[in-house]
């Protein structure tokens, strides 16, 4: 009860504390979508997708998770990380145990990003993990700092648009995820990502026909990838959209 009433503090501070603030261009909507966890689902069917609607998308992967099973899927393999970095999908960093960063000193939590980044690199040592997704989607305000020098942003799953002046540690991301959203809902984020300008980050973990709580079917993947599409939108990885950006 404490942990979970402590992370809920945690992610509000950390929600209003702005650790490193962005300001986007004028006017220049785009969207990214990405996969937490990756299940073995994400690098096939819904890396194949992303792939032919000419976009790529961001793999945050806890390296405790390769190739292990859950209760809702199968966890990736290493070949299939090597296989996503090839094909020019962004591989980036979820911690190694898959713990909530408020359980994290700062200590613990430099040795979880070294681990992860150790893994990862014995599979490909031209894979940079450059960008960070909170587990659980629960954000530390005493860890914000300590990862706004590791890595380049850190993202979140509070829903909305990333518009005017954004936290690189604190990017909102909105469900891709059958149970949460249907297609209305997504085309809403994509007019208002046009009528702002703003960035849109959705979130999914798996990929399937009958997909998880968590997770979408390849039916709504297919209808946001069409939506973007429709819209002009570039479909960038989270670093391609912060280069894109200048940060």
């Amino acid at each position: 009860m404490w942990s979970a009433l402590q992370g809920r503090v945690s992610n509000r501070l950390a929600r209003h504390f702005r650790a490193a603030p962005h300001r986007l261009p004028a006017h220049a909507p785009m969207v990214s979508f990405t996969f937490d966890d990756a299940p073995d689902s994400a690098a096939g069917d819904g890396a194949a997708l992303l792939e032919a609607h000419g976009g790529r998308g961001t793999y945050y992967i806890a390296g405790s998770l390769i190739g292990r099973p859950s209760d809702h899927w199968h966890g990736l393999s290493n070949d299939a990380i090597v296989r996503l970095h090839r094909a020019g999908h962004e591989i980036a960093c979820h911690t190694f145990s898959h713990q909530s960063s408020v359980n994290f000193d700062e200590a613990a939590m430099g040795r979880e990003i070294e681990r992860n980044r150790s893994h990862i690199r014995s599979l490909d040592s031209s894979i940079a993990l450059e960008n960070f997704a909170y587990p659980y989607g629960i954000a530390s305000f005493a860890r914000k700092p300590q990862l706004a020098k590791a890595f380049r942003s850190a993202r979140g799953i509070l829903p909305g648009v990333n518009r005017d002046v954004i936290d690189l540690q604190f990017l909102r991301a909105s469900p891709l995820v059958n149970y949460e959203i249907d297609a209305a809902g997504v085309d809403r984020y994509f007019d208002e990502a046009v009528a702002s300008g703003g960035w849109l980050i959705f979130y999914s973990h798996d990929v399937a026909d009958a997909p998880s709580p968590y997770g979408c079917t390849p039916h709504l993947m297919r209808h946001a990838l069409e939506a973007a599409q429709r819209r002009s939108m570039p479909i960038l990885t989270v670093a391609e959209a912060l280069r894109r950006i200048g940060a």
